[in-house]
């Protein structure tokens, strides 16, 4: 069988598009209110820093809960979690809505975040128990393009549906109610059939944890946060500003072009993969890292802005999926999901800390200190992956 036509027999499987789904509600919670946070802080009467309550109290979960999540999962089966998750998340998102007090809103964001706290690592979870070896690289790559095509869409969305009131993008999470009925007929996957005892189960989830090519890919997990949400989401918007005095618009068209970038090199990394080992294509994603974060330290016009965000786009579609790839492949289906949900409390610990740190450079220097900071941490990425990943690593267990 060609490459082509095994694609294209993978592209006709309805769990792919199931699993993309997911994805798409995983990141809708946040990105695609953004827009409607201006008109929220005139309704209620507050201040910006409590507006950012609004991601906080949302995420949160995501970091205290999601390794529950993944255990219950291994228990008690996948379509057990992720139908009430998608269920919570639907009727909390859509109720906030109809509030009328901040205290509410907050009330009704902190439970939507408990059912979203799953979603991130349950589609990444099932692409690992559903696929092996080059057709995973293959779907992982193309998830990572629905991911990167949402975050960049998300915000439009919402914005559109903003201009109605400040609540209609509050709307969107209603999707996933009938969504989540659809996934109990039409999903079929392999569901974890031994059921070890707690104990046991927890010394296998260690034996996964502690390999030395394990704690390098977390650790790059973080570091990698320290770019996209400090260097990228925090201060971009900034440089742009300062510097060439770019209005909205054109922020949310350049933060955009990085988007599409990552969509379409993600896209392509069942045929990379084919070619490179994973090693090689981390390396080559911490390389361009470190070149985008350079080159946007001393960019002053959008002439010089714009290579370096396509080049950082391009780093990101080589690193994510290539990194979920190897993650899922150190654990067997048995204990697979609370693995995951432990890389996705990584990642939120990424999100959260990295602002801050990537800030402590913004405090000693400005915005050129900023993105020399962020470029040593990608050199540190680059020393990692040297140190620490084997040529081969996350072959499947199972």
């Amino acid at each position: 069988m060609t490459s082509e036509t095994s694609q294209s027999g993978l592209l006709r499987d309805r769990n792919i598009y199931l699993i993309f789904i997911t994805t798409l509600f995983a990141v809708m919670g946040v990105a695609s209110i953004a827009p409607a946070f201006p008109q929220m802080r005139e309704y209620f009467g507050i201040s910006k820093e409590q507006v950012g309550w609004l991601v906080a109290i949302f995420t949160l979960p995501g970091i205290v809960i999601t390794p529950f999540m993944g255990v219950l999962a291994d228990r008690i089966g996948r379509k057990a979690i992720l139908v009430p998750s998608l269920l919570l998340f639907g009727l909390a998102g859509f109720s906030c809505m109809f509030t009328r007090n901040f205290e509410t809103l907050l009330f009704f964001r902190l439970i939507q975040g408990i059912g979203a706290s799953s979603l991130g690592s349950l589609n990444v979870t099932l692409i690992g128990d559903l696929y092996q070896g080059n057709r995973r690289a293959s779907i992982m790559g193309y998830n990572a393009s629905i991911l990167s095509l949402g975050t960049a869409t998300y915000p439009a969305l919402g914005g559109a549906l903003a201009i109605l009131g400040w609540n209609f993008p509050f709307v969107l999470p209603l999707l996933a109610i009938p969504f989540g009925i659809i996934i109990i007929f039409s999903l079929h996957n392999p569901e974890p059939k031994e059921k070890q005892d707690l104990r046991q189960y927890s010394r296998n989830v260690w034996k996964v944890i502690n390999q030395p090519d394990v704690w390098g890919l977390l650790i790059l997990n973080i570091l990698v946060f320290f770019l996209i949400y400090g260097a990228y989401i925090t201060y971009l918007p900034s440089l742009l500003k300062e510097r060439m005095t770019a209005n909205s618009f054109q922020i949310g068209l350049a933060m955009s072009s990085m988007s599409l970038t990552t969509a379409i090199t993600s896209s392509q990394m069942g045929k990379i993969s084919r070619r490179y080992s994973s090693r090689k294509i981390l390396l080559t994603a911490a390389s361009l890292y470190i070149i985008s974060m350079i080159l946007l330290a001393r960019a002053h016009t959008w002439i010089a802005v714009f290579p370096p965000l396509l080049i950082f786009g391009l780093g990101q579609g080589f690193f994510l999926p290539t990194v979920q790839t190897m993650l899922v492949g150190f654990a067997p289906l048995e204990e697979r999901a609370a693995f995951m949900s432990l890389n996705s409390v990584v990642l939120r610990t990424g999100q959260t800390i990295g602002p801050l740190v990537i800030g402590l450079a913004y405090g000693l220097g400005g915005l050129s200190y900023a993105y020399f900071g962020s470029a040593f941490v990608a050199l540190l990425m680059l020393i990692i992956i040297l140190i620490l990943i084997k040529e081969k690593s996350g072959t499947d267990p199972n």
